[in-house]
């Protein structure tokens, strides 16, 4: 079960409500004081950690929060959304912790929000942070260009979703892109429907500002980088400088495209994080 609610957002008038996804814990007598906090990447909402994280982490004894940040899902800002960047969402994922209890959360970001997790650990502290497939330190250019050049009907595909929506969606392009071939066709049809726009701010931010700053973190929080074997976007090399930025534990999982929750093999991405989480003695 998750419970569908909706957080006052106190400081912006152009996301005064953000639609957030919670499950508590199953079984009290397992459950752990630490929260962990899900952020979705561009083009999707918080419904993408809905579909098998939330639960499954709750299972283990974790009370799972997955926000969709302002113009995204379900939250307010829809009509504003190219003006939001990534410091917006950092805000969004600020005021959602700040409404917590316990110890500061586990993080977990995939894509555009793994670089919402970096920007937020410059300011403010975590248990533990996990970045699943982040966009790499050069930025978003050199998977453009290789889209682009290797993949044009790939690179077209995003230029019309980006003008139109989900509506252009050509579902077998989309499966190139994202997912693995072990990817089913009607999940498949499913999840392209509820893809939507990203912010052009966003996406520049992606272009231009997108390597982690760990200089700035006010103390050093555990971390992990897991890439996809099968990731179309960004190639093990590019996430793994994402972890030798921060100095981390990198580890790529094999049969995973980009949007390695919402695989078929999702499970593999859970046990690893939750694994690693265990290993770092959060409770």
């Amino acid at each position: 079960m998750f419970v569908d609610f909706r957080w006052p957002n106190w400081h912006r008038e152009d996301a005064s409500e953000l639609e957030i996804f919670s499950v508590a814990p199953v079984d009290e007598g397992v459950a752990r004081s630490t929260p962990v906090v899900f952020v979705h990447g561009a083009f999707v909402g918080g419904w993408c950690w809905q579909a098998h994280f939330l639960d499954y982490f709750a299972s283990c004894g974790f009370q799972t929060i997955a926000p969709s940040l302002r113009g995204h899902g379900g939250s307010a800002g829809r009509g504003r959304l190219d003006t939001y960047g990534i410091r917006e969402y950092v805000g969004d994922l600020e005021r959602v912790v700040a409404g917590l209890d316990g110890p500061p959360p586990v993080l977990v970001g995939h894509s555009m929000g793994a670089l919402v997790v970096q920007r937020y650990l410059e300011r403010f502290p975590a248990s533990a942070a996990v970045l699943m497939a982040p966009v790499p330190p050069q930025g978003l250019l050199p998977s453009t260009l290789r889209m682009a050049i290797g993949d044009p009907l790939l690179y077209a595909q995003y230029g019309l979703m980006q003008a139109f929506g989900s509506g252009v969606i050509d579902t077998d392009v989309a499966q190139r892109a994202i997912f693995s071939e072990q990817m089913p066709d009607e999940q498949l049809t499913a999840y392209a429907r509820r893809v939507q726009r990203e912010s052009q701010r966003a996406l520049w931010d992606m272009n231009v500002h997108a390597a982690g700053r760990p200089w700035l973190a006010p103390e050093t929080v555990p971390m992990q980088v897991l890439a996809a074997d099968d990731d179309a976007l960004f190639h093990a090399d590019e996430t793994r400088a994402v972890a030798d930025l921060w100095g981390c534990q990198w580890q790529s999982l094999p049969d995973l495209g980009h949007a390695m929750m919402l695989e078929p093999g999702w499970r593999d991405a859970a046990d690893a994080i939750i694994r690693w989480i265990w290993q770092e003695g959060v409770r």
